[in-house]
């Protein structure tokens, strides 16, 4: 795959008005609630920015060099990459010749399930360059293969491993935990905005679906899945604009299906998700 996905982006780069003519994104086939990615960059790379997935990868090769939680990060190659729901990085190259990285993005759903009985809190590392072999190995196994989507017993196992590591690497998580009553409502909660985000959300209707109230909602909700109820819903309009300009819809079209206010809208909080405009973004992916 990684001989494939270099030669891809050499070719569509002379068609790229990114930043650098020789920056590129590859995405492999996508599963619920899993992205993986092989990417190139030289110089600036992406501008701050906040996922609501976990961002797990490694560099490939070069010096992949972020700010995250105030302080620079370098990456060499081997290193192995953890950035936390809501945290929010930036990203470019270290060195003159660039960086290559694969990266993973993990809904936290998907870790807290296969966490479910050992711990109901999300596994925090503070530091977000690592060099655990445990980790490495798992996110070797899931970033092998990037011509392929993941079979389901497959990717049940990739996420299992990633978690285990996580869960290993943070000593501190068995002491944070929320009930299982109050894990089950926030479920609830992401549910009904999964089924409603192209619409305005009030509080009150996630209060009568968890019987709990908005303030005591957002703070098990950011303990199980990393972030608010807000930027939940904001991130699910992201996906579907994601999806709708993919599909060869204009940003103005992209921003209405997804229930943004205007295209405008849609702009300020893709940038802030993903340090890109749309318009970068598309062309990257051309």
């Amino acid at each position: 795959m990684a001989r494939t996905v270099r030669e891809a982006g050499k070719a569509r780069l002379e068609r790229s008005c990114g930043s650098h003519a020789g920056d590129w994104i590859e995405h492999a086939p996508a599963s619920a609630g899993i992205e993986r990615i092989e990417a190139f960059f030289t110089g600036h790379a992406y501008d701050p920015h906040r996922h609501d997935t976990y961002a797990l990868g490694y560099t490939v090769s070069g010096v992949q060099s972020f700010t995250y939680r105030g302080a620079r990060a370098d990456s060499l190659a081997g290193n192995a990459i953890v950035l936390h729901p809501d945290e929010v990085h930036d990203g470019r190259a270290g060195v003159e010749a660039g960086f290559l990285y694969r990266m993973i993005y993990i809904e936290p759903r998907l870790i807290s399930a296969a966490l479910s009985g050992r711990t109901n809190a999300l596994p925090f590392l503070k530091q977000a360059v690592s060099s655990d072999r445990r980790l490495l190995a798992a996110l070797g196994e899931a970033l092998a293969d990037l011509d392929r989507a993941f079979e389901p017993l497959e990717e049940d196992r990739i996420v299992a491993s990633i978690a285990d590591a996580l869960f290993v690497l943070d000593r501190s998580l068995p002491e944070r935990r929320i009930s299982i009553t109050s894990a089950r409502a926030v479920d609830r909660a992401r549910e009904y905005v999964d089924a409603h985000f192209a619409r305005v959300v009030a509080s009150e209707e996630l209060e009568a679906v968890t019987d709990l109230d908005r303030y005591a909602l957002a703070r098990h909700f950011r303990a199980r899945l990393g972030t608010s109820p807000y930027r939940y819903l904001t991130m699910r309009r992201l996906d579907q604009a994601k999806a709708a300009i993919l599909a060869g819809q204009s940003l103005a079209e992209a921003s209405f299906l997804s229930g943004f206010a205007d295209q405008s809208h849609m702009t300020r909080q893709f940038k802030r998700a993903f340090g890109l405009t749309p318009g970068h973004w598309q062309a990257l992916r051309n």
